[in-house]
């Protein structure tokens, strides 16, 4: 990524890999940028997708037409930066409306150097996707804009998300600690692959003591801390490359402690019990997707930030190295597999995000289903 200065009035282009291209406007900062193009479904909600590490090199296109109309605060970011290669907008608010506001969307994106666009036809660009699926995508704006020939170039020479191994890129390089809220109950050992700050959060808010440990961290490492249980983050990139994380997840297995992983971590654990994984066509992300919790038959809106998705079997329980597992959630618009449960130790996790940040709490309940494993196990 290049970027200079901002420029609101810079002419900018969007090319895709298939050569489709679309003429809008610089929004945020000047320059060019590389990705992989998606789709967020979410009508707010776009301070926490900006700062998601899951949306690392990824240029997201919000199919909200209007977005930047609450600003920017200091409270909402999921971490300490904006991760998305690049955003796509077709109506940027021009005066943020909100008490909590201290800079407008625009500003924030200039100051973090994320080239953006807007101005062009995101429900036709998301069309395009929908029928094509994701693929690489550049945004080029100001003196960065070229013939179409020459920019088409390079966005095919820009690396792809298959195959991208990504998690150590945005995880923490030294283990830190979030204190349980009120009386601490329980230690987990939280494996950052592109954690949320949220999601810590709402395990301090149960009486956990959270000690969020890199990527790299060994069983050692993790039971070091004294874990009640252990948890494996949401985190970028190709679940298939992610040899280091499967086998700690394996080691965890082992010893039968307590597990829950969410997104990038339900990929770890699919992977840990056998399964494969594969890409899909265009993913899903928003905080509006409808998911079945197989086990108890409600139905629940939920948030998701995925492009990769576990291949198990939905009709009946499976044989693992660790016992029998079986699919506890499904997405009810493709079927896909949305959660794993062991039915011989004490793990599970879903591929959506239930931290709710941003996004409906439906799915709240699964961090007191971890507690009530943790509680199991210690009985």
């Amino acid at each position: 990524m290049t970027t200079s200065t901002r420029g609101a009035s810079a002419p900018a282009v969007l090319v895709l890999e298939d050569g489709r291209t679309f003429r809008g406007r610089a929004y945020g900062a000047v320059g060019e940028t590389f990705g992989e193009a998606v789709f967020s479904t979410g009508m707010t909600g776009y301070q926490e997708t900006l700062t998601d590490p899951s949306y690392h090199r990824q240029v997201v296109v919000m199919t909200a037409p209007h977005i930047g109309n609450t600003g920017v605060n200091d409270e909402d970011p999921e971490s300490k930066r904006i991760w998305v290669s690049g955003y796509v907008v077709r109506d940027p608010a021009r005066t943020p409306s909100n008490w909590r506001s201290r800079r407008s969307l625009d500003e924030e994106l200039t100051a973090q150097g994320v080239v953006g666009i807007s101005g062009i036809d995101t429900r036709a660009l998301t069309r395009h996707l929908r029928e094509r699926g994701a693929m690489r995508v550049g945004i080029f704006s100001g003196a960065a804009v070229a013939d179409e020939a020459t920019l088409l170039a390079k966005v095919q020479a820009a690396p792809q998300m298959k195959g991208a191994d990504l998690s150590g890129e945005v995880a923490t390089a030294e283990t830190y600690v979030v204190p349980a809220i009120g009386t601490k109950k329980f230690t987990v050992a939280a494996i950052d692959l592109g954690i949320k700050g949220m999601t810590p959060h709402r395990m301090a808010e149960r009486g956990i003591e959270v000690h969020v440990l890199p990527a790299t961290a060994t069983a050692e490492d993790v039971y070091a801390v004294g874990p009640d249980g252990v948890f494996f983050s949401n985190g970028p990139g190709d679940p298939a490359t992610a040899d280091h994380p499967v086998a700690l997840m394996r080691a965890v297995l082992e010893r039968s402690t307590p597990l829950f992983g969410i997104c990038f971590g339900n990929q770890i654990l699919g992977r840990a019990l056998g399964f494969g994984t594969f890409k899909l066509k265009y993913g899903h992300r928003g905080i509006n997707q409808p998911v079945q919790d197989r086990t108890t038959g409600k139905v629940e809106v939920t948030a998701h930030n995925h492009g990769f998705a576990v291949d198990a079997p939905l009709d009946a329980p499976s044989d693992t190295p660790f016992g029998r597992a079986e699919v506890s959630h499904v997405c009810l618009n493709d079927n896909v597999v949305e959660g794993l449960r062991l039915l011989d130790r004490p793990a599970f996790s879903v591929q959506y995000h239930p931290e709710a940040a941003a996004g409906p709490h439906d799915a709240a309940y699964l961090f007191g289903r971890f507690v009530s494993l943790m509680e199991g196990q210690r009985a």
